[in-house]
């Protein structure tokens, strides 16, 4: 719990944000589109921070980088409240992603330590309610503290926690032995920063989080900067993966992925990711475009699947230490798959409480998910290189989440358009219930007041959205099914990783 405080505040601020743009942007007299940089920015310094994270904890102690993670994120966040432009906050966004990117895999890598292998199921599954839990509540939050009091308090909210896990910290939080002597030895070594493979992964990951972020926006690659963003994140990754792999010390460790293990439980937590964030976004937005919910509302739908998340996740991790972790991950990925297909029956009639429990049934599959991942991807690694799996793994669901959030939005756009022209091209005025329709509506609005041909052209537009309304409910269907078949293709990865022994908390082959 110590440590757990301020990753839960850390990824509470990737989605506490997103509406509250409507008001930060009137706020600080920017337009809408500009203020979408504040989530980019902090999703790009987070994100290259993250894999580099396990070189920092040596060189400087896991602890005393963890610490000043917790600084550089709970000052920034004060900054951020403080904020008198955009650009500053745009700024202070930048110091603030940069701080929470060390928290999450500091925070594994201490766990991985400090509990036995028999234990680290419970221990995860601790973890896991913060990291699962934040994106689920955080647009609940953020609306309610928005509505409530100001934009401001979203980023002030950040305070208190850094304040209580520094002190935590400082009081019951030491490196392991074999840490330091690595950070020793380290240090006679000299201070040998890998220079090219920073600068490779900052080009990598910069661009492929800016081009994930507005790639729908501007129409993806028949835009010539996202093109540009996507070449560069390319080549970039290609120098990556040959600087990194000829490096002696390279600041993200490649060579972890021979462990065929490991790059399935990477892969895997990627698609976790895809699904936690994807359905997070569109759910929300189905609510208030289709249906007319209000932001606190949409909010409290989603509320309920983070309470069933943070009930089961213990129940995850005590069932890592009696089963085989490959069946635990199958049995979440065939529960998310059905209970995502199931989201497929929405219909704009749909009750707020069948909304809730349809949220219930697709959060509480993806908490058997996340703890027996999280687990395989540990016990099969070398001492002394916890912290270079931590910075991986969060990387992946991250990296996921951000894909998710991209391509999710962008199957909606387009499956919209294709189901509107298809609706089109059948509704037409000698159909007979489309007529008997129009007419219905042009008698009640002549009723109300309006003469014959207004009414007749009102009947007519309303008969067209009442259209658009369904091509974009099929949209958001076409989306969940997707995520649906994703899932499903999960499934049978897991049993390519290698048998645990719940027993004694190994892999044995």
């Amino acid at each position: 719990m110590a440590v757990t405080i301020a990753t839960f505040m850390e990824v509470l601020d990737t989605s506490i944000a997103n509406v509250a743009l409507p008001h930060i942007a009137g706020g600080l007299a920017a337009t809408q589109t500009e203020s979408t940089w504040i989530l980019t920015s902090y999703l790009v310094s987070n994100a290259i921070v993250l894999p580099m994270s396990a070189w920092m904890a040596v060189m400087f102690g896991r602890k005393h980088f963890y610490m000043a993670c917790v600084a550089l994120f709970t000052l920034s966040s004060v900054l951020c409240g403080l904020a008198p432009s955009l650009a500053w906050l745009i700024f202070f966004r930048v110091l603030q992603g940069a701080g929470g990117g060390g928290l999450g895999p500091s925070e594994q890598g201490i766990l991985a330590d400090t509990f036995d292998p028999s234990e680290l199921g419970i221990a995860f599954s601790i973890y896991g309610m913060a990291v699962i839990l934040a994106p689920a509540i955080g647009p609940a939050l953020g609306g309610f503290v928005t509505d409530q009091f100001d934009w401001r308090w979203i980023f002030f909210i950040n305070v208190p926690a850094g304040i209580a896990s520094l002190l935590l910290t400082a009081h019951m939080i030491d490196d392991p032995p074999y840490l330091i002597k690595q950070r020793k030895a380290a240090r006679r070594a000299g201070w040998n920063i890998d220079l090219g493979g920073l600068l490779l992964l900052t080009l990598f990951l910069g661009p492929l989080q800016v081009m994930l972020d507005r790639g729908q926006e501007d129409n993806w690659f028949a835009s010539h900067y996202i093109a540009g963003l996507g070449a560069v994140a390319a080549a970039a990754l290609a120098g990556v993966i040959v600087w990194e792999l000829m490096s002696r010390r390279p600041i993200v460790n490649l060579r972890l992925f021979k462990n065929r293990t490991y790059a399935i439980a990477n892969l895997l937590m990627f698609v976790l990711g895809f699904v936690l964030y994807g359905s997070v976004v569109i759910l929300p937005q189905f609510l208030q475009v289709l249906m007319g919910y209000s932001a606190t509302d949409a909010g409290m739908v989603l509320s309920p699947g983070g309470l069933a998340m943070v009930l089961l996740m213990p129940v995850a991790g005590g069932l890592v230490s009696r089963f085989d972790a490959r069946w635990l991950i199958a049995a979440g990925f065939a529960a998310s798959a059905l209970a995502l297909y199931h989201m497929t029956t929405l219909d704009l009639q749909v009750s707020f409480m069948a909304v809730v429990m349809l949220r219930i049934y697709q959060a509480g599959a993806l908490a058997f998910l996340f703890v027996p991942i999280n687990t395989l991807a540990y016990v099969d690694i070398p001492e002394g290189q916890n912290d270079e799996v931590s910075g991986m793994i969060n990387l992946a669901r991250n990296v996921g989440g951000s894909v998710g959030i991209a391509m999710v939005s962008t199957i909606v756009t387009r499956r919209t358009q294709v189901h509107d022209h298809g609706l089109v091209m059948h509704l037409t005025r000698y159909d007979k219930g489309v007529r008997v329709l129009t007419e219905r509506m042009t008698q009640a609005l002549t009723h109300a007041g309006l003469n014959t041909p207004e009414a007749a052209h009102k009947a007519v537009a309303g008969v067209y959205q009442g259209m658009q309304a369904q091509a974009a409910t099929l949209g958001y269907l076409d989306a969940y099914f997707a995520m649906a078949v994703l899932c499903a293709a999960m499934v049978p990865l897991a049993f390519l990783m290698k048998r645990s022994d719940p027993s004694r908390g190994i892999v044995i082959g």
